[in-house]
């Protein structure tokens, strides 16, 4: 089967807090595009209820998973603007936004998951950290994804060759595009939340993304060949 390498093109993500103060008996809304469960969505629920210990309940932390309050490009700039306070989101929807994250979310970039905090975690981490200043926004941490693999419902991928001509989903990034286009696939950007839809009615042949994902959101049930 194909396989990337650990996390090659994994989409490191990040957590964004607005910039500023908040007072007594705040409750801070925080959004993440995947369903109730899913690994990041627990972890934040997590981070919320350390807050309310550690601020012995002046602050708390309210979790809209789902997209409830929109698709990660969106919520960025609801974050920055003050409408949502915590946003736990890919790091490809920044590039755009911010060039220094083009670099981490580049494919095949890490040779491997320990490489990968070693870099994140030093100073090229830092450095992207204090990018996401220059524009409001405080980065919290990096998240590991998992690797990224290819699923669909019409076949079983074992080489690059049986990608060609098939139409994949991939998160709203020109890199992901490119990376999908330079493997002889075609790739159809879309929200998270249309992928199940889009397999089942034929729109799209399948996705590419990381396990969680293809799990927690049931992917599976419309698509049954993982790579």
């Amino acid at each position: 089967m194909l396989h990337f390498s650990r996390l090659a093109g994994a989409a490191l993500l990040a957590a964004a807090l607005m910039a500023g103060t908040a007072s007594a008996q705040t409750v801070l809304r925080s959004s993440d595009t995947h369903p109730d469960g899913y690994p990041t969505v627990e972890a934040v629920k997590y981070f919320g209820e350390l807050v309310k210990e550690r601020t012995a309940g002046r602050y708390s932390v309210d979790v809209y998973h789902s997209a409830q309050l929109g698709e990660e490009k969106d919520t960025i700039e609801q974050v920055r603007s003050g409408v949502i306070d915590l946003n736990r989101v890919s790091m490809a929807p920044f590039n755009g936004l911010i060039p220094e994250t083009t670099v981490p979310s580049l494919p095949y970039i890490f040779r491997s998951e320990d490489h990968m905090h070693k870099v994140m975690d030093g100073p090229v981490g830092d450095q992207i950290a204090a990018a996401f200043e220059q524009v409001g926004l405080v980065l919290l941490a990096f998240y590991d994804g998992g690797a990224r693999s290819f699923y669909n419902s019409k076949k079983p991928i074992n080489s690059v060759a049986d990608m060609a001509g098939m139409k994949f989903r991939v998160i709203q990034s020109d890199i992901f595009v490119d990376m999908v286009a330079a493997l002889g696939a075609n790739a159809t950007p879309m929200p998270y939340g249309e992928v199940y839809s889009a397999i089942e009615t034929g729109v799209i042949d399948g996705a590419e993304n990381n396990f969680p994902s293809y799990d927690t959101a049931k992917h599976a049930e419309v698509a049954k060949f993982y790579s």
